[in-house]
């Protein structure tokens, strides 16, 4: 994946600055979720809001102000860039569907809620894959060329991957009999979903190994 105007070093520094957004995101769900169950604030819903999205979405944060310092920075726009554009842009949806679900009556602690810490932990993934799609649609000119692009992309398969599987995983989970009656299960579980940091290691390791192929 070769950036216009760059080097693929800078592309592979980019994913590698995504993955430490995640695991910063990570930590601090896990401890927010653990003070807020200190306090006896269990089931509390703007409790669990701002544990998901510190642990679904905090990198999301992070990775959007780093595409907005990049762009205002005059640097070429990567494939990176536009992977965090899509996170901050997709990172609010899940707050209108568990609103939403909870002002329906959903039981938000049951099976029947899986699709909540899903859209927490991948809307902003979704976001990006659609994002990326869009960079390499514009770059390459057409919808043919940018598809064949992105089905032999590892960073745009890796995350289409992630989409369609975390649903299944989290389904599975809450039919076996799992429940996020507290806040550090909330953040463990929107974790344990949250595998944003797979396609930015996924598109590092693609870049390390192209330069090592063409040293």
């Amino acid at each position: 994946m070769q950036k216009e105007g760059g080097s693929s070093d800078e592309e592979k520094e980019e994913f590698g600055e995504l993955i430490k957004f995640t695991f910063a995101g990570f930590a601090g769900g896990l401890g927010l979720g653990w003070v807020l169950d200190r306090l006896g604030l269990e089931q509390n819903p703007v409790g669990e809001w701002a544990v998901r999205t510190l642990a679904g979405e905090g990198e999301s944060i992070l990775e959007g102000v780093f595409s907005i310092k990049k762009r205002l920075s005059g640097e070429t726009h990567s494939l990176a860039q536009a992977y965090g554009w899509g996170k901050l842009i997709g990172m609010t949806v899940p707050w209108w569907i568990d609103l939403t679900s909870r002002l329906s009556g959903v039981n938000v602690y049951g099976w029947q809620s899986f699709y909540i810490p899903y859209f927490y932990a991948l809307s902003d993934q979704i976001g990006a894959n659609v994002s990326g799609f869009i960079y390499i649609y514009r770059h390459e000119g057409g919808f043919k060329k940018a598809f064949i692009r992105y089905i032999k992309n590892p960073v745009m398969l890796t995350s289409l991957m992630v989409i369609l599987i975390v649903p299944v995983g989290l389904l599975t989970a809450r039919l076996l009999g799992f429940t996020p009656r507290t806040n550090l299960f909330v953040a463990l579980e929107t974790v344990v979903a949250n595998l944003c940091w797979l396609p930015p290691l996924v598109g590092m390791l693609a870049e390390k190994r192209k330069k090592g192929d063409n040293p």
